[in-house]
């Protein structure tokens, strides 16, 4: 039956079995030197910010854009889908595949084209073979962002173009920016397509023949690195935001605002900064809440038994942190349960918190069944 009665929250501080080791981590943290104007690091396991700098101002972030536009194309595609280019799409500024108005094109080679050489016209053939219109992908590239928990994150193009209309500007932040990361790279798909080197196709008549490379140069900078996708414009300067893989540990940075020309390698150097910060400062550690969180009575109303005996679900949990985290359990139990109750019967819930949020959510169980209380009726009636 289901739990009656007052909840109660018990409050429990765990030690980080990390802790001990003295690191100067803050004081490296708050001498971190980057030419960003905001920027994030993130594990990707759980999402928690690692680091962050003005990490929910919102800033203009160029082709960025574009991993959430291949993301919304490949939950809406298929691949031999076949697009027209239009007027609008032949008309993009640089940088550009050059297509030519008329001209057919499958859309898978349109995802190379865009993410490898980040071409405009590439992005906005994508958005009309979709939907129909920019207007209309930029919808489903909203509504996903607010799916994904991206609050500061607004969508007019498909490209990143700075733009602007009356509900705002064209823009994001560094953590909703590794948020879109986060999802994407659960994509094989986005995976196989951003880790390409070069790719080859030609328009549907076959008349033209294109080769794209990738300009994502932290492919061959480093190992580990699962996806990344650069950008820039006037209003954004130039912006970042990649996955990296370094042992056990899945980082995810986000630059916006890495410098302007001629700091073309400002990114770069940021990035480096970045995942060196995490490599040296983050172990997963097996955090056991077990004396924390021991078994409890809890009172059953109508039962043949008074109290129930609930214990927790899982109390191992493993989790990205350095000396300087501290983890704390709460526990939320009902008052009282109402008979019958089940044996594994879930009651109320244990909340594992990082730093003051919350990083993991289990249940508390009942290990024994109890049956609800005969009246004297039934029993009589059972003889």
């Amino acid at each position: 039956m289901v739990a009656l009665g007052i909840f109660c929250t018990l409050f429990i501080l765990i030690q980080n079995p990390a802790a001990a080791a003295e690191t100067g981590q803050q004081e490296e943290k708050e001498k971190l030197s980057l030419n960003a104007r905001a920027a994030v690091l993130m594990d990707a396991d759980s999402g928690r910010i690692l680091y962050g700098k003005n990490e929910t101002m919102a800033f203009p972030m160029a082709s960025t854009t574009k991993i959430m536009t291949l993301i919304v194309a490949l939950e809406h595609n298929e691949p031999d889908q076949i697009v027209m280019a239009s007027a609008g799409a032949s008309a993009m500024p640089e940088v550009r595949l050059g297509v030519h108005e008329g001209e057919r094109y499958r859309m898978e080679d349109l995802y190379y084209a865009m993410m490898l050489e980040s071409f405009n016209d590439a992005a906005m053939m994508i958005a009309e073979g979709t939907v129909g219109s920019v207007e209309n992908f930029a919808e489903l590239m909203n509504e996903k962002a607010i799916s994904l928990g991206c609050t500061q994150t607004y969508f007019i193009t498909p490209n990143g173009l700075d733009a602007a209309d009356e509900k705002g500007v064209h823009s994001s932040t560094a953590e909703d920016m590794a948020k879109i990361m986060r999802y994407a790279i659960d994509n094989e798909d986005f995976l196989k397509i951003t880790q390409t080197a070069d790719y080859s196709f030609t328009d549907c008549d076959r008349k033209r023949s294109f080769e794209v490379h990738n300009k994502n140069v932290l492919l061959t900078m480093m190992d580990g690195v699962l996806s990344g996708k650069t950008g820039y414009t006037a209003d954004a300067g130039y912006c970042y935001v990649c996955a990296v893989k370094k042992d056990d540990r899945t980082f995810i940075a986000a630059l916006l605002g890495s410098g302007w020309p001629p700091h073309k390698g400002y990114k770069w150097l940021d990035v480096q900064t970045l995942l060196d910060y995490g490599d040296k400062n983050y172990r997963y550690q097996t955090i056991d809440i077990s004396k924390g969180v021991p078994d409890r009575q809890v009172h059953v109303m109508n039962g043949e038994q008074d109290f129930a005996t609930v214990r927790a679900k899982q109390t191992n949990y493993r989790f990205l942190l350095s000396s300087e985290d501290k983890v704390h359990v709460e526990s939320v139990l009902p008052g009282q349960l109402e008979a019958p109750v089940e044996a594994g019967q879930p009651v109320g819930s244990i909340q594992v918190f990082v730093n003051g949020d919350l990083t993991a959510e289990n249940d508390y169980v009942t290990i024994n069944k109890i049956d609800a209380r005969c009246t004297w009726m039934e029993r009589l009636l059972r003889k």
